[in-house]
């Protein structure tokens, strides 16, 4: 059975109040979205937010315990199988084989989705020529990096041309050009119409999304394009501070009134507050009382980061644990 036909614009992946309990636990709590076709769908969130139930419930591995879902025009509840044969999927601990050569793995996995015969051998050496591994086809897999192993797993997970990906932290672990490298993969699969759904919490990475949603306690707390989290999302100001020695002033910067956070970023700090007008002067005071003179104040666009942890901490005050 082949994925049903998806139109520009069409809806890959639909949920609806989809839930998952563990006994009294709820580790994913009524949370709703869709995702559209050619879409690069983040789905950001600290450790143990419910992320990995989520991807593993679109990809037929979980039943959830209610609500309702389509993957690919696939009900999630009665048609799990379906779903399987026509997605890709990449966890983080992809299933590949160590004893096996770069290219027999390859092999393996084209056999296992049932790539067509005629043209099979072709697809794997598009899929080895995409993944940059040409020099490693001979390998035993064991002993490749992180990095490449990514590649290839990625690669073994889209031999059978998926029009619909998950890929649960597929950088995780490896070096920031590897990730970059990984990245630009996904891009060019996403401009020929393929939907990519990626969990991470790396939040540089997540502004490569067309859209993503932030997900806490197994709930939706946040939805946006990237400019749209920074901007509508964010109700907070972010202030920029540069100073000699920032690390010495982050605790004292964020023990000062109207001050909700204060994290180094590079050698400058981040200062979030509700009231940049009001805040301003007291950290002029501050550096004033220490004779400090070399310094700048100014106010800026607000990182993902910065969001992310201003929309978490939000959260936790308006649902304080009873």
């Amino acid at each position: 059975m082949s994925v049903p036909y998806l139109k520009s614009g069409q809806i890959a992946v639909s949920v609806s109040n989809l839930e998952k309990r563990f006994g009294d636990f709820i580790a994913v709590n009524k949370i709703s979205f869709e995702v559209n076709q050619g879409e690069i769908f983040g789905f950001l969130g600290p450790n143990g937010a419910g992320k990995s139930t989520t991807i593993r419930m679109l990809c037929g591995i979980l039943t959830p315990t209610s609500g309702a879902g389509t993957v690919g025009g696939f009900n999630i509840i009665n048609e799990q199988e379906e779903i399987k044969q026509n997605i890709g999927y990449m966890s983080q601990k992809f299933s590949l084989y160590d004893d096996l050569t770069v290219e027999e793995n390859v092999e393996f996995y084209s056999g296992i989705y049932k790539v067509p015969r005629p043209g099979r051998k072709a697809r794997e050496e598009e899929i080895i020529k995409m993944a940059g591994i040409e020099d490693f086809r001979h390998s035993l897999t064991k002993t490749l990096s992180g990095g490449w192993k990514q590649r290839l797993a990625l690669g073994c997970a889209i031999i059978h041309k998926p029009k619909i990906i998950f890929l649960d932290e597929p950088t995780s672990g490896v070096d920031p050009i590897t990730r970059a490298n990984f990245w630009a993969i996904i891009k060019e699969m996403a401009s020929k119409g393929v939907t990519v759904f990626v969990t991470t919490h790396y939040m540089d990475e997540a502004e490569n999304c067309n859209r993503m949603t932030l997900i806490y306690k197994g709930t939706m707390i946040a939805m946006g394009t990237p400019e749209e989290m920074k901007t509508n999302v964010m109700k907070d100001e972010v202030l920029e501070v540069t100073v000699p020695s920032s690390e010495d002033w982050v605790d004292r910067i964020g023990m000062v009134k109207g001050v909700k956070e204060s994290a180094l970023f590079s050698t400058k700090i981040h200062v979030v507050v509700e009231d940049s007008i009001t805040v301003i002067p007291e950290l002029k005071a501050l550096f004033t009382k220490d004779g400090l003179a070399d310094y700048e104040i100014r106010k800026i666009m607000p990182s993902l980061e910065d969001v992310f942890v201003s929309s978490i901490e939000t959260y936790d005050k308006e649902h304080p644990v009873k």
